[in-house]
């Protein structure tokens, strides 16, 4: 399975082969632990559920649904799959190495939390003009018409930036560092430094 819970540590370059430099985000990936299993016949549909890094403290109901695999996470994710093989039984562990260099891959995270924004910085609206007697700098202007009355679904208007689910696809694999856990992908992935980063395997 080609899936990994990761954080972001930041972006560098590399010097391929050829002399192409590109840029590459670090991610530092812990040791994966298979914590349960979801069965067709059980649940509905078939998927395991991934445990990394070590938690101080866990709740009574969640210490006794990882009890089994012996391990106690931080951050636990759950992936969809076709059939479960004898490599991914409860307790066993994986790393960066499920993945190798050139592999296509996508990253789902969290983008940076930017807060409460104006029609301006939120959706490049332009600017009011400030001359011949013009006082509306930076308002929205208009959200609707006489008729019907109410504001359409989906009109463009300030409120939270930000803090978005956002899956970047077209990435490749350009480094792997098993000793340091590390693993790089070409591009940009969303999201700040230590956020959480889903890397799947994209065909």
């Amino acid at each position: 399975m080609k899936a990994l819970i990761a954080r972001k540590v930041g972006m560098t370059s590399t010097i391929s082969q050829d002399g192409v430099v590109q840029a590459i985000t670090l991610l530092s990936v812990d040791n994966q632990t298979v914590i349960s299993h979801k069965t067709q016949e059980k649940d509905g549909y078939t998927a395991i559920q991934v445990g990394t890094e070590t938690a101080k403290k866990l709740g009574k109901s969640l210490t006794g649904h990882v009890k089994k695999s012996k391990v106690m996470p931080k951050i636990i994710r759950e992936f969809t799959m076709d059939e479960i093989t004898e490599d991914l039984n409860v307790g066993n562990q994986y790393g960066a190495d499920v993945f190798s260099i050139g592999d296509k891959v996508s990253a789902t995270g969290l983008t940076k939390g930017k807060g409460w924004a104006g029609t301006i910085r939120r959706h490049n609206f332009h600017r009011g003009r400030k001359t011949h007697g013009g006082r509306s700098y930076r308002r929205p202007g208009s959200i609707g018409s006489m008729y019907p009355q109410h504001i359409f679904k989906g009109t463009k208007m300030a409120g939270q930036l930000g803090h978005d689910q956002i899956t970047v696809k077209g990435l490749k694999v350009a480094l792997i560092d098993t000793e340091k856990k590390l693993i790089g992908v070409t591009g940009a992935v969303p999201g700040p430094k230590k956020g959480i980063i889903i890397l799947k395997g994209a065909k």
